[in-house]
């Protein structure tokens, strides 16, 4: 690429990072030419693009699952690599300058009610504040929220890695097998591994059954290269590139390699004590139902289209713009028959996940929209803030609900064979953030999130969930919440 010259020393570097120097050349190039917005058309809502099932339907759709788990490939996929850092940024800002903030004087006065309080060092309700948020910040600071006490019980404190073993036991299971995966940072893998085998007898003994639990790290090859504020590479103090992780939209790679007929993706952090849990069973098991019939329908359109079948374009055509939400093209109407099945042939034959979407109560995050494709269909999406446009900020306001990613996938075609899952991502929707490293100022790239862009060209559908099915940790104090006690 024309203004950026590697070095020989840059590209074995880059070689070695698992890259390719075209790749680095067309990263820099993104950071040139930036990346546009969603072309979002409108925000979806219960009757256009999210569904709102009748008890009776809910009833059915959950019987649906619970009939059919037994004879699935089910697995949860779990992102866990983040770090904690970002839930102590307030009190990290009180340690530095002794200034109190609301959430450092929160947690001050009520540490005793956090699960973690008991790991804390003897003695620590005789320190002065700053010490008691030093102490907690020596705690859980350089942990990943996976290994972070959350919840208190009687027999002792749960972190969110145990939260998740105990939810995937009550509906991510075939027969008395529950197989769990959890992407992670290499630094952290021993921790995760010793408190697994820790923890997994009782866990086992108290749902009866046995855990098949994987890890995986983010490969280094889905690193982007960071740039200085001029878009030139940014460089270490010796002189060597800086490569960054990409955001979680990397782990498509990782969510690739799971094979299964079912798979459950939830944040490491959306979890709640067992008193809580009912709702989220409940629901988990409603959006799957409701992937295994638009599956089955999905399937059966592939099937009487590659047969010829009598009626299949006009049965397909239907399925698509009716419980799929795929509007199909303006000029559908005027293509032959063969040219009408090829590309319904297309539009089904695509991985799908069913998306559940919790009512508007301002939580931040992204949130359902109809969005334009480039092939003149229009589908659903989950969009960040950040990539609808200016002019289009008022659909933002408009928007019912919001994403709290909560989502069921089925990734294998009509006849049982998985999809390459890195072929149904979209490219463009990349965004660029500002960071800094060593005080100085630099430019980040991030590839397309995993349930946004990683996901845009799967067959998507929303549902409608509860509020209690969300209870997220932002921040410490997230922790002192009513649906985080016992």
């Amino acid at each position: 690429m024309q203004g950026v010259i590697f070095s020989e020393k840059d590209k074995e570097q880059i070689v070695s990072h698992g890259l390719t120097v075209e790749k680095a050349e067309k990263q820099i190039a993104d950071f040139i030419d930036g990346f546009g917005y969603l072309p979002v058309e409108a925000a979806a809502a219960v009757g256009s693009g999210i569904m709102r099932p009748s008890e009776s339907e809910a009833l059915r759709y959950r019987h649906a699952y619970d009939t059919a788990a037994d004879d699935l490939s089910v697995v949860k996929f779990v992102p866990a690599s983040g770090a904690a850092t970002r839930m102590f940024k307030d009190l990290f800002t009180f340690a530095a300058d002794g200034v109190p903030n609301s959430a450092s004087e929160k947690t001050v006065a009520n540490l005793d009610k956090f699960a973690f309080y008991p790991a804390l060092p003897e003695g620590i309700d005789g320190r002065d504040d700053r010490a008691k948020v030093e102490a907690v910040l020596e705690y859980g600071a350089a942990l990943p929220k996976g290994l972070i006490y959350f919840h208190s019980y009687p027999d002792g404190s749960r972190t969110a890695f145990g939260e998740h073993l105990s939810e995937g036991a009550l509906y991510a299971r075939t027969g008395d097998t529950v197989r769990l995966h959890f992407t992670i940072s290499e630094e952290h893998r021993a921790g995760f591994e010793t408190l697994l085998e820790q923890v997994r007898p009782r866990y086992e003994e108290l749902y009866g059954v046995r855990y098949e639990v994987t890890f995986s790290v983010q490969d280094s090859g889905t690193d982007t290269i960071a740039v200085t504020p001029e878009n030139e590479p940014f460089r270490n103090a010796d002189g060597s590139l800086l490569f960054r992780p990409a955001g979680h939209g990397a782990l498509i790679e990782n969510l690739n390699s799971i094979d299964a007929d079912i798979i459950f993706i939830k944040n490491i952090d959306n979890v709640a004590p067992d008193r809580l849990k009912g709702d989220t069973i409940t629901y988990k098991k409603l959006i799957a139902g409701i992937l295994l019939e638009m599956k089955r329908l999905k399937d059966e359109a592939v099937t009487a289209l590659e047969n010829r079948e009598d009626g299949a374009v006009d049965r397909a055509a239907g399925l698509l713009e009716g419980p799929l939400c795929c509007r199909l093209p303006a000029g559908f109407s005027g293509l032959d028959d063969g040219a009408k099945r090829q590309l319904l042939l297309k539009l089904l034959d695509r991985p799908m996940r069913v998306c559940g979407m919790v009512p508007n109560e301002g939580e931040p995050g992204g949130g359902p929209f109809w969005a334009a494709n480039a092939d003149g269909t229009s589908s659903l999406q989950i969009a960040e803030p950040s990539q609808v446009a200016p002019e289009k900020a008022h659909l933002l306001s408009e928007g019912t609900h919001f994403n709290p990613v909560d989502i069921v996938c089925a990734v294998k075609d009509h006849k049982g064979r998985k999809f390459d899952l890195r072929e149904y991502t979209d490219p463009s929707t990349g965004f660029i953030s500002e960071k800094s490293k060593d005080g100085r100022k630099l430019r980040a790239l991030e590839l397309p999130g995993l349930w946004n862009g990683a996901m845009a060209n799967w067959i998507t559908v929303f549902a409608e969930v509860p509020v209690s099915t969300f209870t997220p940790v932002k921040e410490v104090t997230d922790l002192l919440r009513p649906e985080h006690r016992q």
